[in-house]
């Protein structure tokens, strides 16, 4: 009998710390849902054993890449068959910067089974994008865009930050606006890419 009134102390204790958590804590997002930046090793450590296309591009993580709509759809054929997630950003974005963190963890956490990519559209030059792209180690490479041409026809949008979900099939989802947490991209991911 006294076991059981250790173990029902025990878990009533257990059940109030729980509750002190910050929201999301369990999954990486501190305080109210903002979530908590990895460093590189950490990254890595999560994307270890990712097929040799998603790892050829996070072998390419946190590079800014040229090259315009040809070089844009060779990857994307590259790509064909996974489902991809599409980030357009700049660095002079408010709501970029705030979702920056967001992507670095999601694309983390779902790197081995989905192909991540950015487009930098529209910033005037590529040091502040470098800049940018160096503030938060991303697993996963951008595309400079500076006259947003190439930004437009993948997100049709003219605004930022945007992000296009291709399910496996091809199919396009655009949702406009800053994921701020990890829980809200998730989703997204499950519903628009993954088909889960």
């Amino acid at each position: 009998m006294a076991v059981a009134g250790v173990a029902v102390l025990a878990a009533a204790v257990l059940a109030i710390a729980l509750s002190e958590l910050p929201k999301g804590a369990g999954s990486g997002d501190a305080g109210a849902g903002r979530p908590v930046q990895l460093t590189r090793a950490q990254t890595q450590l999560r994307l270890a054993g990712s097929p040799p296309v998603l790892a050829a591009l996070h072998a390419q993580g946190g590079q800014l890449l040229e090259g315009g709509a040809r070089v844009w759809a060779a990857q994307l054929r590259a790509l064909r068959g996974l489902p991809v997630v599409v980030n357009k950003w700049a660095s002079w974005c408010g709501p970029c910067q705030q979702e920056r963190v967001v992507f670095q963890r999601v694309a983390a956490d779902w790197g081995t089974r989905v192909a991540f990519l950015g487009i930098d559209s529209g910033d005037p030059s590529r040091s502040e994008a470098r800049a940018f792209l160096a503030s938060v180690p991303l697993s996963y490479p951008s595309y400079y865009d500076h006259s947003d041409a190439l930004g437009e026809a993948v997100t049709d949008s003219s605004f930022w930050p945007v992000t296009v979900f291709f399910d496996a099939a091809g199919h396009k989802y655009i949702q406009q606006g800053p994921y701020e947490s990890t829980a809200e991209l998730e989703r997204d991911i499950r519903l628009y890419a993954v088909g889960a």
